[in-house]
């Protein structure tokens, strides 16, 4: 599944995106936010993540700043499995795209293809000693639950103070626009995608 916002391009990683994938987030005030992610952070590590197998119930994402040339990978985002029970959506931005509102458009679209989906409303936590997260998962229409767990980060080597949230109701002014429906259909969007490609 394909899916684009104003800015960017939300696709699924392939290995060939494992050179970008560990310069964007190969660094340790981005992965230090992370659960599962290690640190350090390399091509190989890239390799096995973008090797895993895709569940269709759980997309994940790279995301790319759509620009006149070649996307800029950016960061990602996918739901997985929570700790706790149900789905959880999560997300993490390349540190010189911060501030650029990136993470709440993609969330906010990811939000979107999860509604689009059929799957139950979405959990989301984090580390609270980033509380920038926190912000955005405020922006997306997601509560804290006031709960703070112990939660373990690979890259940290250890457990770490989490807030817990849970997805609030579902935003209606703007829908999902997954890239597959269009292609074929669209003039305009057919152009759009020879610019993006070039």
């Amino acid at each position: 599944m394909f899916a684009r916002t104003e800015r960017l391009l939300l696709r699924p990683g392939w290995l060939e995106d494992a050179s970008a994938l560990a310069h964007a987030i190969g660094e340790e005030a981005v992965v230090r936010n992370l659960a599962t992610a290690p640190w350090p952070y390399g091509e190989e590590q890239a390799r096995e993540f973008l090797g895993k197998p895709l569940d269709p119930d759980q997309p994940r994402f790279l995301i790319f700043a759509r620009t006149g040339g070649a996307p800029r990978l950016v960061g990602g985002c996918g739901i997985s499995p929570g700790p706790e029970d149900g789905l959880e959506m999560g997300y993490w931005i390349a540190r010189p795209y911060w501030g650029l509102g990136f993470a709440t458009e993609a969330g906010r679209q990811l939000v979107h293809i999860a509604r689009a989906m059929n799957l139950p409303k979405l959990s989301a936590g984090h580390f609270i000693d980033n509380p920038a997260s926190g912000a955005v998962l405020r922006k997306l229409g997601f509560r804290p639950t006031g709960k703070v767990v112990q939660r373990h980060s690979l890259a940290r080597g250890g457990m770490a103070p989490c807030a817990l949230f849970e997805e609030g109701d579902a935003d209606s002014d703007s829908a999902v626009t997954p890239m597959r429906s269009r292609i074929g259909v669209d003039e305009d969007f057919r152009e759009e995608l020879r610019l993006m490609a070039a």
